[in-house]
């Protein structure tokens, strides 16, 4: 298989093209590390300035997703001590959280004294989710190009149950512990609306409607939220433009008392169903679900061409994968 000889994407990944020299068209697009950091500068600034704007105004400066892996502990942690933001973190269990990371959740919380909330969707219902979206027609394919088909669905409800928590709240900033591979600046810093969410959630309600029914309205804004345009909050990521450093990240954790789960594979640090989803979206589709994600660490620097390489060619620990299994109740032979 023909692959980038500068980042990691592979020849089957959507749309992709090579010049003559092997070099990958998201490659030859790619404006140049001087060029990121002049957009890290400008949205960090807006970061800093919708800060002074919303600080110590309501109960909660910032509603936080917080999973329990190495980023989205790291950012809890910047939001609390470099930005000394109220936060409310919100963790969505989705019944396959490795018990590590339920540790981690707990110890974290606890350790930077944060207000935290766990929302859980019935066992049934989430199970059903996941295994209809194991058919390869559930979503486009550009949905696909960034996340499998199952952590689609998954990112869909907490992604939409945070935006609705957060106009209930009043809460004025909705934060995610994303990567700067998984993040774009460009949309690092930007303010929601009534019309984007309810694109968005037309766009990602309809295929979760289809196989749960009303299971799951309670994620979903329903038009009393979409009246509420001045509670719409900002939606961040401020992985994107702050500095990432992953064995510094590990080093800053750590001494919150966060350990690195064993039960993972090496692309999560608190999903089990996460090697699961991959094996499958590489059957379907031909390529790894993180393989943009790395590309963009390995091009913008932030991780060399072969650890990335390493990082999604890893095989899947068997045990967890039939671990999956059998609690969606899978042959083992698919």
């Amino acid at each position: 298989m023909k692959i980038c000889i500068n980042c990691v994407l592979p020849e089957t990944f959507p749309g992709i093209t090579f010049s003559g020299d092997g070099l990958c068209s998201y490659c030859a697009r790619f404006k140049g590390k001087k060029y990121q950091k002049k957009l890290k500068d400008r949205f960090r600034q807006k970061f800093i300035n919708i800060i002074k704007e919303i600080k110590g105004k309501g109960p909660y400066d910032v509603l936080m997703a917080y999973s329990g892996g190495k980023d989205s502990t790291y950012t809890l942690r910047l939001l609390k001590e470099n930005f000394n933001l109220k936060i409310l973190a919100i963790t969505f269990d989705h019944g396959f959280i490795s018990p590590m990371a339920l540790e981690n959740i707990r110890s974290v919380t606890d350790t930077l004294d944060i207000d935290h909330l766990t929302i859980k969707p019935g066992a049934k219902t989430i199970c059903s989710v996941f295994l209809k979206s194991m058919e390869p027609d559930i979503y486009p394919l550009k949905a696909l190009e960034r996340a499998s088909a199952i952590c689609n669905s998954c990112m869909n409800m907490v992604k939409s149950f945070l935006l609705k928590t957060a106009i209930e709240k009043k809460v004025p900033i909705v934060a995610y512990g994303w990567s700067p591979g998984q993040a774009p600046i460009q949309s690092s810093v930007f303010k929601t609306n009534a019309l984007m969410a309810k694109e968005m959630q037309k766009a990602t309600m309809t295929p979760l409607q289809k196989i749960s029914g009303h299971k799951l309205s309670g994620f979903f804004l329903d038009e009393y939220q979409f009246k509420l345009a001045e509670f719409f909050p900002y939606l961040v990521h401020p992985l994107a433009i702050m500095a990432y450093d992953e064995e510094k990240i590990l080093e800053r954790i750590k001494e919150l008392n966060w350990k690195n789960p064993q039960d993972t594979d090496s692309n999560s640090t608190n999903c089990l169903l996460n090697s699961f989803a991959n094996e499958i979206h590489i059957k379907q589709h031909g390529f790894h679900p993180y393989a943009l994600e790395i590309a963009n660490l390995v091009r913008e620097g932030y991780m060399g061409r072969e650890e990335g390489l390493k990082k999604i060619s890893t095989p899947f620990d068997p045990k967890t994968v039939r671990y999956v299994k059998e609690k969606l109740k899978i042959n083992n032979n698919l």
